[in-house]
């Protein structure tokens, strides 16, 4: 699993990374370029995300269609073309579009897609985990390379290193990521339709959790830089870009060490719920201390607390949508996720602006808040995915002509044929059906 994971990992971390590494300091930045407001400037930290939101679900389909591999190449292109051009940006409104060209190479859904094509469900928490690691290490070195790079040598060097990381991203890609393998499925035309992936309850669920998940983050990372680099008389703390490693290095450390417990209870214990809901609250109470802070020591631990938080989502989110969604559907529905996840950030971006343009911190911190409560409720009625199980079949052993017998049998999610490895796979409720029922229905 480590061979088939790791590059594709890797490609997204180094994608990932290109992206984080200019946070810390971005909005700082961008509030200096000529034409600046605080409204635009949220529109930048978070202006990537709204094509990304226009294009993941294009992508994901693209991939079902065409192979992912193609469509991976064409998105990191995109990508390089964006940074560049955001690296020669000297006003605002250059920088928005070389923002808004990052985020039309939108391949996370498809990475995400292709691993679930390449591992089996049940060791898919763990690829994910994989996946949620390098991310999360992409993350802990943005957080010192962006503030050490960008203070010293300018915000324009990290553009520069995100379009060479791009590009170091194509390299893997065709040395050393697998083709994925050939499924064949049965399913009727209107039982494929796009429409399908919103029918599903849980899958609805889990496409707000992802818009809730990047909005909060997007606002935080409008509301740290400037609130830590602000002078004492504008309400800040009156830091260097180039200090603000002291504030995100311990909050990372603390939300890499919290993913682990949350992968554990999340799916093996399958407690994603449970997961979820503490992470909320983990990241309210973060930001009602960065809210109303007027020391930096506070403030430093309501970031530690929006970290932990916001990192035990890490590693459950994908996994979910992918068990959720049927196999002919995964492109599509973790396109959908990645969607609302991304518009999300676009609209965290455009809200915390606003609301630091016309309120102050203590308000921003509050809307947050509200959000958590809401988003607690909608959490609540969600149901985890551990009662859902799948068997694997040898073709040899079991009759692929009698798989339509599935169709009219209470309690079958879904069915497919992976070509490749001559294996038949079930997925079913466990509430309803159990595997030796399903095996004696399908044995030649």
């Amino acid at each position: 699993m480590i061979k088939q994971v790791m590059p594709l990992s890797l490609i997204i971390a180094l994608r990932f990374l290109g992206l984080f590494i200019v946070l810390p300091v971005l909005s700082a930045y961008a509030l200096s370029l000529e034409g600046a407001t605080a409204t635009l400037v949220g529109i930048v930290v978070g202006g990537y995300a709204l094509t990304q939101t226009a294009f993941q679900v294009p992508f994901g389909l693209m991939s079902d269609k065409i192979g992912r591999k193609k469509t991976l190449l064409v998105g990191l292109i995109i990508f390089i073309v964006g940074s560049v051009i955001c690296a020669i940006s000297e006003n605002i409104y250059t920088l928005m579009i070389g923002r808004f060209l990052q985020g039309a190479g939108a391949i996370g859904s498809v990475v995400t897609a292709m691993i679930s094509d390449l591992v089996p469900e049940e060791q898919r928490s763990h690829a994910m985990a994989i996946m949620g690691g390098t991310i999360a290490m992409s993350f802990a070195a943005a957080m010192v390379i962006g503030p050490l790079v960008g203070g010293y040598y300018g915000v324009d060097k990290l553009f520069w290193i995100t379009a060479v990381l791009a590009t170091l991203a194509i390299l893997i890609l065709f040395t050393q990521v697998p083709n994925p393998p050939k499924i064949v499925h049965s399913y009727q035309e209107e039982e494929s339709k796009m429409k399908d992936i919103f029918k599903d309850d849980a899958l609805v669920r889990m496409y707000v959790t992802f818009l809730f998940h990047m909005s909060i983050m997007t606002m935080a990372f409008m509301l740290i830089p400037i609130v830590m680099t602000q002078s004492t008389e504008n309400g800040g703390f009156g830091w260097e870009k180039s200090e603000l490693w002291k504030v995100y290095i311990p909050a990372m450390i603390a939300g890499v060490l919290a993913m682990g417990p949350a992968a554990i209870l999340g799916e093996k214990k399958d407690k994603g719920k449970e997961v979820f809901i503490g992470s909320i609250i983990s990241i309210a109470i973060g930001f009602a201390l960065m809210g109303f802070s007027h020391t930096p020591v506070p403030f430093i631990v309501g970031v530690v607390l929006f970290f932990i938080g916001f990192n035990m989502f890490e590693p459950l989110l994908q996994s979910f949508v992918s068990k959720f969604a049927k196999v002919h559907q995964k492109g599509a529905a973790l396109g959908v996720a990645n969607s609302f996840s991304y518009f999300g950030a676009f609209l965290g971006g455009l809200l915390g602006g606003w609301l630091l343009h016309h309120t102050n911190r203590s308000t921003l911190a509050l809307v947050v808040i509200a959000l958590c409560v809401f988003w607690i409720l909608w959490i609540m009625k969600l149901r985890n995915p551990g009662h859902r199980g799948n068997v694997y079949m040898d073709t040899k052993r079991y009759d692929r002509e009698k798989l339509d017998a599935l169709k009219v049998v209470d309690g079958i999610v879904e069915y497919y044929i992976n070509e490749t490895e001559g294996v038949i796979v079930v997925k079913y409720d466990k509430d309803k059906i159990d595997e030796d029922k399903i095996r004696q229905i399908l044995v030649k």
